[in-house]
């Protein structure tokens, strides 16, 4: 399930970005200082282009989905998203979780944000998360580089394109 962000999860929320394996799967891998923090919240919270909500997994707050790019006329959007990873991997719920938060928005992508195209982007080093995205049916379509920390990386654009049910 997704739902809103409340103000109070904010230090959650920058706790679970800021572990260290998630910040190396990231394209800004420094840790986020809580005015730097602040300063994305109130530029994303109230943007109309861009969604983040909180994934809950039995009942608990455990990841963050973020959309972006949200075009109304094309019907497309990006998105990307990180787990409580701290929180998940003692309880074995790590990975029911990482399918669960999938499924989860892809959902909202293509039902209440009516999207009929989601993109994401992931490093071409990070196998798990583009096998992921495969078995939900995302296609990889292009391969760019990009500068992070300094060094020239591979990066994986992936996309999947909401079917029809007629």
């Amino acid at each position: 399930m997704l739902r809103p962000v409340h103000d109070h999860e904010l230090p959650a929320i920058r706790r679970w970005r800021n572990h260290p394996r998630v910040r190396a799967a990231s394209f800004t891998t420094h840790v986020i200082a809580e005015h730097e923090h602040a300063r994305w919240w109130a530029a994303v919270k109230d943007d109309p282009a861009r969604r983040v909500l909180i994934y809950v997994h039995d009942g608990t707050a455990a990841g963050v989905v973020t959309f972006s790019g949200l075009d109304p006329a094309a019907r497309s959007g990006e998105w990307g998203f990180y787990l409580d990873l701290a929180g998940l991997e003692p309880s074995g719920a790590l990975l029911p979780a990482w399918i669960g938060l999938e499924r989860a928005a892809i959902d909202h992508a293509f039902g209440p944000l009516g999207l009929t195209t989601l993109r994401g982007e992931v490093l071409a080093r990070n196998e798990a998360a583009r096998g992921l995205h495969r078995r939900f049916g995302f296609t990889e379509v292009a391969v760019h580089r990009r500068d992070i920390d300094g060094v020239r990386r591979d990066v994986v654009t992936v996309q999947l394109i909401r079917k029809d049910d007629s």
